[in-house]
């Protein structure tokens, strides 16, 4: 085993992060924040595979909210954040107006929560046309043309119309999007990156189940050769850190020491 580890990031050099939500809220939270990014950016393509890509994100979104009460969830976490951040209005190490800010943006997503009636895109759920895409996307090459002359017929349609309508579609995840964002950029800034060390490739961390952990984020150089691979759960995540190849039938964990920074979100 080497004795010293590989890589320290230099200030300028590009990294790559990894993380792992250790609860089903974050998990759940981070996979519309991936989709909502993934739809945000084919949104503004000209293309009909950009369409198609945005309404494929559209409708894994909308089944995501058919399996849970999300915005229960999502009022119970911004009011936590609130309750946890009021305590520190009594320390005096505090900005007091930066905290003061900060309040008023988790109070106003809160209130755009509950200004929300009924189901979330509940219209989107009953959608015949969107229905009919759902039902043939569980089917490889399912959303064909002759599959889904609707679709086709669409998908034809001026760019300006189809950019309308998937805007409009997505529209009605605005104000819950906005408020999981939030959530997930309060939990990332609660604790900073520091210098760790995986000996023979492998770190394991035990957890207070007091102070439950929400994310565990791990930050290795773009040059290093190895990926992180994550588990864990309430009480303890381990991290090997994998070498990569595409010839191999599958990644092997190095028996180098592997340096790295990291932070375990506790909020």
């Amino acid at each position: 085993m080497s004795t010293a580890p590989l890589h320290q990031a230099r200030p300028d050099q590009k990294t790559v992060l990894y993380e792992y939500p250790l609860n089903e809220r974050i998990r759940t939270f981070m996979r519309l924040e991936y989709l909502f990014r993934q739809a945000g950016h084919h949104l503004n393509g000209r293309s009909v595979w950009d369409s198609r890509a945005t309404l494929d994100c559209i409708l894994e979104i909308i089944d995501i909210f058919g399996n849970t009460n999300l915005k229960s969830e999502v009022i119970k976490e911004l009011e936590r954040h609130a309750s946890n951040l009021k305590r520190l209005q009594q320390n005096p190490n505090v900005d007091a107006g930066q905290l003061e800010a900060l309040m008023d943006v988790i109070n106003t997503r809160i209130d755009g929560m509950h200004q929300i009636s009924g189901q979330i895109a509940g219209e989107l759920k009953t959608s015949e046309f969107l229905i009919s895409i759902r039902q043939r996307s569980a089917i490889p090459g399912g959303t064909c043309d002759f599959d889904l002359p609707a679709l086709h017929f669409w998908l034809q349609q001026p760019v300006r119309n189809r950019t309308r309508d998937l805007g409009g579609w997505l529209d009605n995840f605005d104000a819950i999007g906005q408020a999981i964002q939030l959530v997930l950029s309060l939990t990332r800034d609660s604790t900073p990156l520091k210098p760790a060390l995986a000996e023979g490739g492998v770190y394991q961390q035990t957890l207070d189940p007091n102070l439950p952990c929400q994310l565990v984020r791990i930050e290795l150089p773009s040059t290093q050769p190895c990926f992180a691979e994550l588990s864990g759960g309430r009480h303890r995540f381990t991290a090997r850190f994998m070498e990569f190849s595409t010839a191999e039938d599958r990644a092997r964990q190095t028996d180098q020491d592997i340096g790295f920074e990291l932070a375990c979100c506790v909020i």
